[in-house]
């Protein structure tokens, strides 16, 4: 199972300059043979996958306070697809937690 956590761009930016970066290794580096950023690389692209479920979070926050405000220039509709942005963000990386855990009981129940 690929788990992957694209980062997240605003709706009204446009599609062309949105990241692509889903297929593509890291940084631009070749995906031929293992490197010494291997350990690196992931670290910083969970930290980052973490970093943008926490911006979602900290967005439909926002947008949920001012659609409570009655903002007129806050819709309902964008608040909604906010909030479940958020939430199926939260619910992978709460999968993806689980998986690692799960992946450290079974190395430390291994018999040497």
């Amino acid at each position: 199972m690929d788990l992957r956590f694209p980062t997240i761009t605003p709706l009204n930016t446009p599609l062309t300059s949105r990241s692509t970066a889903i297929g593509k290794p890291a940084g631009g580096a070749s995906t031929g043979g293992a490197d010494a950023t291997g350990s690196a690389g992931f670290s910083s692209e969970l930290s980052n996958a973490l970093k943008s479920v926490s911006a979602a979070q900290m967005k439909s926050s926002s947008l949920q306070r001012e659609v409570q405000l009655e903002n007129p220039a806050v819709s309902l509709e964008d608040t909604m697809l906010a909030i479940q942005k958020a939430q199926i963000g939260f619910q992978a990386t709460l999968h993806v937690r689980n998986r690692m855990v799960q992946a450290y009981t079974d190395i430390m129940n291994m018999q040497v």
